[in-house]
């Protein structure tokens, strides 16, 4: 897969545990395992967005491209 998923990393960094992430951004806690895992087909940029807000990230850092 082209597009690798950090989003586990910035969580770690933040100190953020899944569960309350997910209730910050209003998902469940299985959406959410699906966007970490890299099996999401999509990713809204309003979800993104709000990620970003509540890590206080980048979506680069969040998101890499490898070849």
């Amino acid at each position: 897969m082209p597009i690798i998923v950090n989003l586990d990393v910035m969580m770690a960094r933040r100190k953020m545990r899944s569960k309350d992430l997910a209730e910050k951004l209003g998902i469940t806690e299985a959406n959410l395992s699906i966007l970490k895992t890299g099996k999401a087909k999509a990713v809204r940029f309003s979800t993104l967005e709000a990620i970003c807000e509540v890590l206080e990230c980048q979506p680069g850092d969040i998101l890499e491209y490898q070849k």
